[in-house]
């Protein structure tokens, strides 16, 4: 029979208890001194980028023992490279935050093989924001409500490729709805979208009400026809009707739920699901009450960044929802996203 040496075994009884110690800290005691990493799909001075460092600035004084918070960006594959870096690469002891694009969560549905990533299996902090996404017209079409958008002989939109938020909007509108939409693609962003828009070669867009540009909206050069969410911020004009509430079917209102359901989560946070349970609960508490902070809340008012929050234990339901659906019903949702 094989036998340890006596080093052999006081090495690994050392290593057991030191950690038996780690697990056994709490929290407050884990942190003190710890620096947690907030990585960013994204590149520096887009929205996700600027709602992380909002974080950033006013977490750490909610998580026991008060760590220091740095924001790093890992940009790559609409923020998928760091979505993957969750559970490959980064530590799972709760000083690893990612924030990403939430139509990942759609795309790995639709997209399971190439994607190749569950979100079912990562743990939520919640998120910042709701995304109130709409769809809308250009004055100079003359088209103000749905039924005039959806009258006319044409309607031309643009993306910057298939799978974005702004395409599968689309794309449901001309595949669920009938809608004679034209989609243009290869726009490098949403601001060369714009100037087709300002020129005409454009009909409207689709995309988050508060990145529509503010003069936009004040001198009404844009008129919103359809929500994708079925809630409203102050700002929005109450009577847009919700998409969900025009489909004709119990299974329509279904592949609309697995198509639009992760825009709840317009600005996620999550970490590895092996973080402890207690850090998992330490960091979902700070979480929420940061965005209830009220030094947070001026902050994000001056940077007119909304704060529509939800938690995460809701954050994760929603998920979960998504992933329950039948076979049958997402290859249905795939070809309406097409």
């Amino acid at each position: 029979m094989f036998k340890l040496g006596r080093r052999t075994c006081i090495a690994a009884a050392a290593i057991s208890v030191a950690a038996s110690a780690a697990v056994a800290q709490t929290p407050a005691e884990f942190y003190k001194g710890k620096t947690v990493n907030m990585i960013v799909g994204f590149s520096p001075g887009g929205g996700y980028d600027q709602y992380a460092r909002l974080l950033a600035r006013h977490m750490d004084r909610h998580i026991p023992g008060a760590p220091t918070i740095i924001v790093q960006n890992a940009p790559g594959a609409g923020s998928l490279t760091a979505v993957r870096r969750v559970e490959a690469q980064l530590p799972k002891d709760g000083t690893a935050i990612v924030t990403f694009n939430p139509a990942l969560i759609t795309e790995s549905i639709l997209e399971a093989e190439k994607t190749n990533f569950r979100f079912t299996e990562v743990a939520f902090l919640g998120s910042i924001t709701r995304d109130f996404r709409v769809c809308f017209m250009w004055h100079a079409t003359g088209a103000k409500t749905w039924d005039e958008a959806m009258a006319r002989k044409e309607v031309i939109f643009g993306a910057t490729s298939k799978g974005t938020g702004a395409y599968v909007n689309q794309a449901i509108l001309k595949n669920m709805f009938g809608m004679r939409a034209r989609q243009i693609m290869g726009f490098p962003g949403s601001a060369e979208q714009r100037l087709a828009i300002e020129r005409g070669e454009l009909d409207g867009d689709c995309g988050s009400w508060s990145s529509i540009p503010e003069e936009w909206i004040r001198d009404k050069k844009i008129h919103a026809f359809i929500s994708f969410s079925p809630f409203k911020t102050p700002d929005m004009p109450q009577d847009i009707p919700f998409i969900g509430n025009l489909a004709k079917t119990d299974e329509q209102k279904a592949i609309l739920d697995i198509l639009i359901a992760a825009g709840e989560l317009g600005r996620p946070f999550i970490v590895s699901n092996a973080v402890p349970a207690d850090r998992l609960q330490a960091l979902r508490t700070a979480f929420d009450a940061t965005v209830k902070d009220k030094d947070f809340l001026a902050e994000a008012a001056k940077q007119q960044a909304p704060v529509y929050p939800v938690g995460g234990a809701e954050a994760a339901a929603i998920v979960k929802r998504i992933y329950a659906s039948p076979p049958a019903l997402v290859e249905k949702a795939r070809k309406a996203a097409d």
